[in-house]
């Protein structure tokens, strides 16, 4: 069974419950997607997985798709149309679902745990204490060590500094996984997901929402 969908993150708002309970969530258009290939671990690629294209408002024709993307949405049977957005789901069993099925938020369920995939917004270089959260030092007349990491290596051996060191350095623009997180509301009608808590990404940015 498929329990995973694309989707993209359109924001965060609020639900209001009857008591005046108030619940963060993040929206999000997930799906609908189609079936484009099916793999088992009977067959040549030796796991159990789906390929899902996510199926966006505004089509696009197949003469403006590359050939290698041509020729794989040629492959079946013609009458599927291309779609920008292709991503893989591994499955625990062999996949029930044939070439062309939708696959659409329906597949979730008030209360469902879930897993959602994302990329991280990228800040661009940072110090060692917006990207790791060092502390700083201190701030007292003489003070030549405020923002600097300190120390990050030895004195005599090795004499070098040790792979994996925390320091500087890009931050962000990463694949990130929020895991356990629960579906707080199901709009099959508009194909809406409203997950509680923040996803990864900026709003418009893909995910993949995956049962936990």
């Amino acid at each position: 069974m498929i329990s995973g969908i694309i989707g993209r993150k359109m924001g965060m708002t609020q639900l209001f419950a009857e008591d005046g309970t108030v619940t963060p969530v993040t929206v999000i258009k997930a799906g609908p997607c189609v079936v484009v290939q099916t793999k088992s671990a009977a067959g040549r690629d030796g796991y159990n997985a789906v390929q899902l294209g996510f199926v966006e408002d505004k089509p696009i024709r197949m003469k403006n798709v590359t050939k290698p993307l041509r020729g794989h949405f040629e492959k079946t049977g013609g009458g599927l149309p291309p779609t920008r957005i292709l991503r893989e789901l591994r499955l625990t069993e062999e996949p029930e679902a044939a070439i062309g099925d939708q696959i659409k938020v329906d597949v979730f369920a008030d209360g469902d745990n879930v897993d959602v995939v994302g990329k991280s917004k990228g800040r661009g270089f940072a110090g060692t204490i917006k990207r790791h959260n060092f502390q700083r030092g201190p701030e007292s007349h003489g003070s030549m060590n405020v923002r600097e990491p300190g120390s990050i290596g030895q004195s005599a051996y090795p004499s070098r500094v040790i792979k994996g060191t925390r320091s500087s350095g890009h931050m962000g623009d990463a694949r990130v996984t929020i895991q356990g997180l629960t579906v707080a509301r199901v709009d099959v009608e508009n194909n809406l997901l409203m997950v509680r808590g923040a996803v990864p990404g900026p709003n418009g940015g893909l995910v993949i929402v995956k049962k936990s």
